[in-house]
């Protein structure tokens, strides 16, 4: 599995933040699907580390929703929760708005050119068919503004309530990533005019855009879902 490959070259902090970046973004490609059953030794063996950071990403990854971890009983990936998917989105749109607002009020040139840089590797990703590459621009646009507001920790409590949402937005940019980008243009087009109400008006309905992508993966892949389960 691509995203499961030998670890040598990666670079990162420690040998379980590199096994949870790899079973992440597997999870969010679907390349490992809800249901798929996991094995730490499998796993180990695969990325060529020692059991110990395959189960340290294990714990991190079911404290996150992505795994159910059961004694004696197999490792596996969760299903989509819809409910989940709804909580999420309602938080990180009531954190998000303020700090945008907040960020409105403070940006300087700089952030602004921080920004733009990050549409403009949107705009690449897009050109290349980089889904997994734009998924995080996504995220680094999002995680800036919230930044800029001065409020970095806001965005770690909506990335912790996200995760339902992630694989959901993932299987949306095989069609919707322009739509994204062009969202993400007009949110800035208020950021420059200084605009907080049509700001949040925009940020709004750009959020609020999962509920049309759910329906359309309800319908199309109702096998991901956990309400298909029951």
């Amino acid at each position: 599995m691509p995203a499961l490959a030998s670890l040598g070259q990666m670079q990162t902090t420690t040998a379980t933040d590199q096994v949870f970046q790899a079973l992440y973004s597997a999870i969010i490609t679907l390349e490992l699907a809800p249901g798929s059953k996991v094995s730490e030794a499998e796993v180990a063996r695969n990325l060529g580390v020692s059991r110990q950071p395959v189960r340290d990403a294990f714990y991190r990854l079911s404290e996150l929703g992505f795994m159910l971890i059961r004694p004696q009983r197999a490792t596996t990936i969760t299903y989509i929760s819809e409910q989940a998917l709804l909580d999420a989105r309602f938080i990180r749109t009531a954190l998000e708005v303020e700090c945008l607002r907040t960020a409105i009020a403070k940006i300087d040139d700089a952030d602004v050119a921080r920004l733009d840089d990050l549409l403009a590797q949107q705009e690449e990703a897009i050109e290349k068919g980089d889904r997994l590459g734009f998924h995080a621009l996504d995220d680094q646009f999002h995680e800036a503004i919230c930044d800029i507001a001065g409020h970095p920790k806001a965005w770690n409590l909506i990335h912790e309530q996200k995760v339902h949402l992630d694989r959901v937005r993932y299987l949306s940019l095989a069609f919707g990533a322009q739509s994204a980008l062009d969202d993400h243009r007009a949110i800035m087009k208020c950021i420059r005019d200084r605009d907080a109400d049509a700001g949040e008006a925009q940020l709004r309905t750009h959020l609020a855009r999962i509920l049309g992508i759910l329906e359309q993966v309800r319908s199309s892949h109702p096998e991901l879902m956990e309400s298909h389960q029951k």
